[in-house]
């Protein structure tokens, strides 16, 4: 393994955890009221997850119809640093990483 590609791998593993962070802190900011107790077993961690994982399908699934629509010809897999990735999953990964800091900007103006 290269160092580049533990590096990267690092760092895309570091942004899903600020980005998750980032989900949970809204999560609990939205429900100020507390846990409930009958439903212990969702967690903020488990919402926050679940929403990023959501949004990525999401975005994925309009870039896809947006694409076939325009009739655009993707190539399916690009090399980035030493990983084989579909591109417009991997750009929709990317966008749901940044939404929540992308809003955090965006309320504060």
């Amino acid at each position: 393994m290269s160092w580049a590609f533990v590096l990267s791998l690092l760092a895309v593993l570091a942004l899903v955890y600020f980005s998750l962070r980032e989900r949970v802190r809204l999560r609990v900011l939205r429900n100020k009221k507390g846990w409930d107790e009958q439903s212990s077993k969702v967690t903020p961690f488990s919402e926050a997850l679940t929403n990023l994982i959501g949004m990525a399908g999401g975005i994925y699934l309009s870039l896809m119809v947006f694409f076939s629509f325009l009739e655009l010809d993707l190539p399916s897999r690009v090399r980035i640093l030493s990983l084989y990735v579909e591109p417009v999953a991997a750009v929709s990964f990317a966008l749901a990483l940044v939404q929540p800091f992308v809003l955090r900007l965006i309320k504060r103006s």
